[in-house]
């Protein structure tokens, strides 16, 4: 084994975090959707959410037979629900074909919600399948090391980094190696302050040398923001219940409880549109809230609510639900815990 890979392997099994989804054997089920909970979320959020979701869908037979709004429900709080639905989908689809996840990572991909960093990242960690899993903290480490001066996100500098690891999986067993390289990334090999004392690959990195890690790879292009302005009915009754509706349609929230809301054109009367959204609301006084900021991948939302104290339930005719946000099981986001935080704070002021 060649004395990289040897350094490399005998840190990972020293300094290994001990994460749920890393219990042996591996289990198939448990990588993927740990694997699909990590997309764009921390660790240190996922591991609470991930053990709570596979205590209530320990395998993709129960996943399969349960609702949308139940597996949205315990994926609240992570964002992205996107990923929940089309793994919802991808139990129902392997259990009308035999109930068996693929092994490879070609016959991964074909499920819905999966691609190649995901499949590479099952095959390999639970399978052993030799292909590189090109996430951005192993891409990084492959920068610094090799000191390559172009993007390894980019199909030139992705083939050097894909070579390289390729080489690499070759010397030993390729899911520990993949996984110590991705745990490398994480921990010691940073964006930002990296821990070049504490690295294995240390003594022959290219970056380390120079004394510039951070300068390896370059900056990602950001995609361009796009800043909304929505306004949120808040209709709370006696009963400090909330009228909420189910979101059908819309790449970004469908699925969830929300109290109503609609985009605002310029010019657009806050006050009247949100009438207009519970029209029968019995609230002369409506009250115009401080705004709450909220952010969705490039999406900046600028959410002005407007509260209405609502006696008897209005006119009895609001689509929706009245639920106690405190105990309620819905399948929500975390919109909804700002309008609750906004519209408790302008409560405190109104009565001091």
């Amino acid at each position: 084994m060649a004395e990289p890979v040897k350094s490399l392997l005998a840190w990972f099994r020293a300094n290994a975090r001990p994460l749920p989804w890393r219990e042996e054997p591996r289990d198939p089920y448990c990588a993927l959707v740990s694997e699909l909970m990590l997309q764009q979320t921390q660790v240190e959020r996922v591991i609470p959410k991930f053990e709570t979701f596979i205590a209530a869908f320990p395998d993709l037979a129960t996943l399969a037979a349960a609702s949308e709004e139940e597996v949205l429900t315990l994926w609240s709080g992570l964002g992205y629900y996107r990923r929940a639905r089309l793994l919802h989908r991808l139990a129902r689809r392997v259990m009308e074909e035999g109930g068996q996840l693929p092994r490879t990572a070609a016959e991964l991909e074909q499920l819905p919600g999966v691609g190649p960093y995901t499949a590479a990242a099952v095959s390999s960690l639970v399978h052993g399948e030799a292909i590189p899993v090109m996430d951005g903290n192993v891409m990084r480490v492959a920068s610094r090391f090799l000191g390559l001066s172009g993007d390894p996100r980019r199909s030139a500098g992705r083939r050097v980094v894909t070579n390289w690891i390729q080489g690499l999986l070759s010397m030993g067993p390729p899911g520990e190696i993949n996984e110590a390289l991705m745990e490398l990334g994480a921990t010691v090999c940073r964006p930002k302050a990296a821990r070049c004392s504490a690295c294995p690959l240390g003594p022959r990195c290219v970056a380390k040398a120079d004394g510039c890690p951070e300068a390896y790879p370059p900056p990602r292009r950001r995609r361009e923001a796009v800043h909304l302005r929505w306004v949120a009915a808040c209709c709370v009754d006696e009963e400090d219940r909330w009228l909420v509706r189910q979101v059908v349609e819309g790449p970004i929230l469908e699925g969830l409880w929300l109290p109503p809301m609609a985009p605002l054109a310029p010019g657009d009367d806050t006050v009247e549109v949100a009438r207009g959204l519970v029209a029968g609301i019995n609230d002369a006084l409506p009250r115009v809230l401080d705004p709450v900021q909220h952010s969705i991948t490039h999406r900046r939302i600028r959410i002005i609510p407007v509260r209405f104290s609502v006696k008897g339930g209005g006119n009895g005719e609001l689509k929706g639900r009245w639920i106690d946000p405190v105990v309620s099981v819905l399948p929500t986001s975390s919109i909804f815990s700002k309008l609750i935080q906004i519209n408790n704070i302008n409560l405190r002021k109104e009565n001091e």
